[in-house]
């Protein structure tokens, strides 16, 4: 009889095993397995063995079939810019939102407050039959705005001007519109090419993008970089629940976070790497109206329900712990 229970217990412990073996996890990096996001998750898949899982990495430089891939099922987890991942979990990605996060302090306090024990719960999303989680998230940088022609210096002077948007989020064409400029809708393996090959004049993109997708070809002699960011990019790592073991998230996201002074670093040289003579400052005058046309975005987004009301009161704390003379923080709101 206790042998039975013995072997009846053996053969369980083995086909929970199985059962958590070789998690499909899809992975977007613009230089495919060459890229840094693609090399952090490979160390992030050497590190779950030790949480019960055995990752099977999947590289993709396309984002689009990353995300009908994993609703297709051929994903367990995936991990993507947080833009096109707030589908799944609006908590996390409202980090992203516009004119959120401007600086790289202010983003290591965000992700760090995000993946803390304290906010388990808002990290599990139920849609339908389904139960997804945040795992972990990771940082791309500041997106700053690329113009082929410096004398667009202004926001007067952006009016009219073609922007590459990135379609499926809906947070850029509202920034677009206010200030004048003429949406594009692109993917994000397409929208440098538009810059580059002028069918665009203007582009967003982090520091991330410049040398692989060669920028510089865009801006040619007589381009800009403004040096004002318009928005944090991140990567989340999204899991489906049910395929990982019990408790995996959380190890997961501390993981994640001990990595993040290596990933500023990456940033910051990155930034630092960046001629420049491409580099061009706005005047405090136009820096000011850029906030106030990225805050009164982010504050219709969120009332829309694009952007989750408790992240953008956590953001704000946070810009006015940092820099407490700014105009926002005077005035009421988000």
């Amino acid at each position: 009889m206790r042998k039975g229970i013995l072997i009846l217990s053996l053969l369980s412990g083995v086909m929970s095993a199985q059962s958590y073996a070789n998690q499909k996890v899809c992975v977007f990096d613009l230089l495919g397995k060459a890229g840094e996001s693609y090399k952090l998750m490979e160390e992030w898949s050497l590190a779950s063995k030790a949480w019960g899982a055995q990752v099977q990495l999947i590289s993709y430089q396309d984002e689009s079939k990353v995300d009908k891939d994993f609703k297709e099922g051929k994903c367990d987890a995936f991990y993507m810019t947080s833009m096109r991942a707030r589908a799944y979990n609006k908590f996390a990605g409202s980090i992203d939102a516009i004119g959120g996060v401007p600086n790289n302090t202010i983003a290591q306090k965000a992700i760090t407050y995000v993946l803390d024990k304290r906010n388990s719960k808002r990290l599990i999303t139920n849609l339908g039959k389904d139960s997804y989680e945040v795992a972990g998230i990771g940082q791309i940088g500041s997106a700053y705005i690329f113009v082929r022609d410096r004398n667009i210096n202004n926001l007067e002077k952006a009016e009219g001007k073609k922007f590459a948007i990135l379609h499926y989020d809906y947070a850029q064409k509202v920034m677009v519109d206010r200030v004048g400029a003429v949406p594009v809708m692109s993917e994000i393996s397409n929208f440098i090419r538009k810059f580059n090959q002028a069918e665009v004049e203007i582009v967003a993109a982090p520091a991330y993008a410049f040398k692989p997708l060669e920028i510089s070809k865009g801006l040619g002699t007589t381009g800009a970089m403004v040096n004002f960011p318009v928005v944090n990019v991140t990567a989340d790592l999204i899991i489906r629940n049910n395929k990982f073991p019990e408790g995996f998230a959380e190890p997961s996201r501390q993981w994640f976070v001990k990595q993040l002074p290596k990933s500023f670093a990456m940033v910051k040289r990155m930034e630092a790497e960046i001629p420049a003579k491409y580099k061009m400052k706005l005047s405090k005058d136009d820096q000011l109206k850029y906030q106030k046309i990225l805050r009164e975005g982010r504050m219709d987004l969120t009332k829309q329900g694009i952007y989750d009301s408790t992240m953008m009161t956590v953001l704000k704390k946070a810009r006015c712990t940092i820099e407490r003379t700014n105009f926002e923080c005077s005035v009421a709101g988000e």
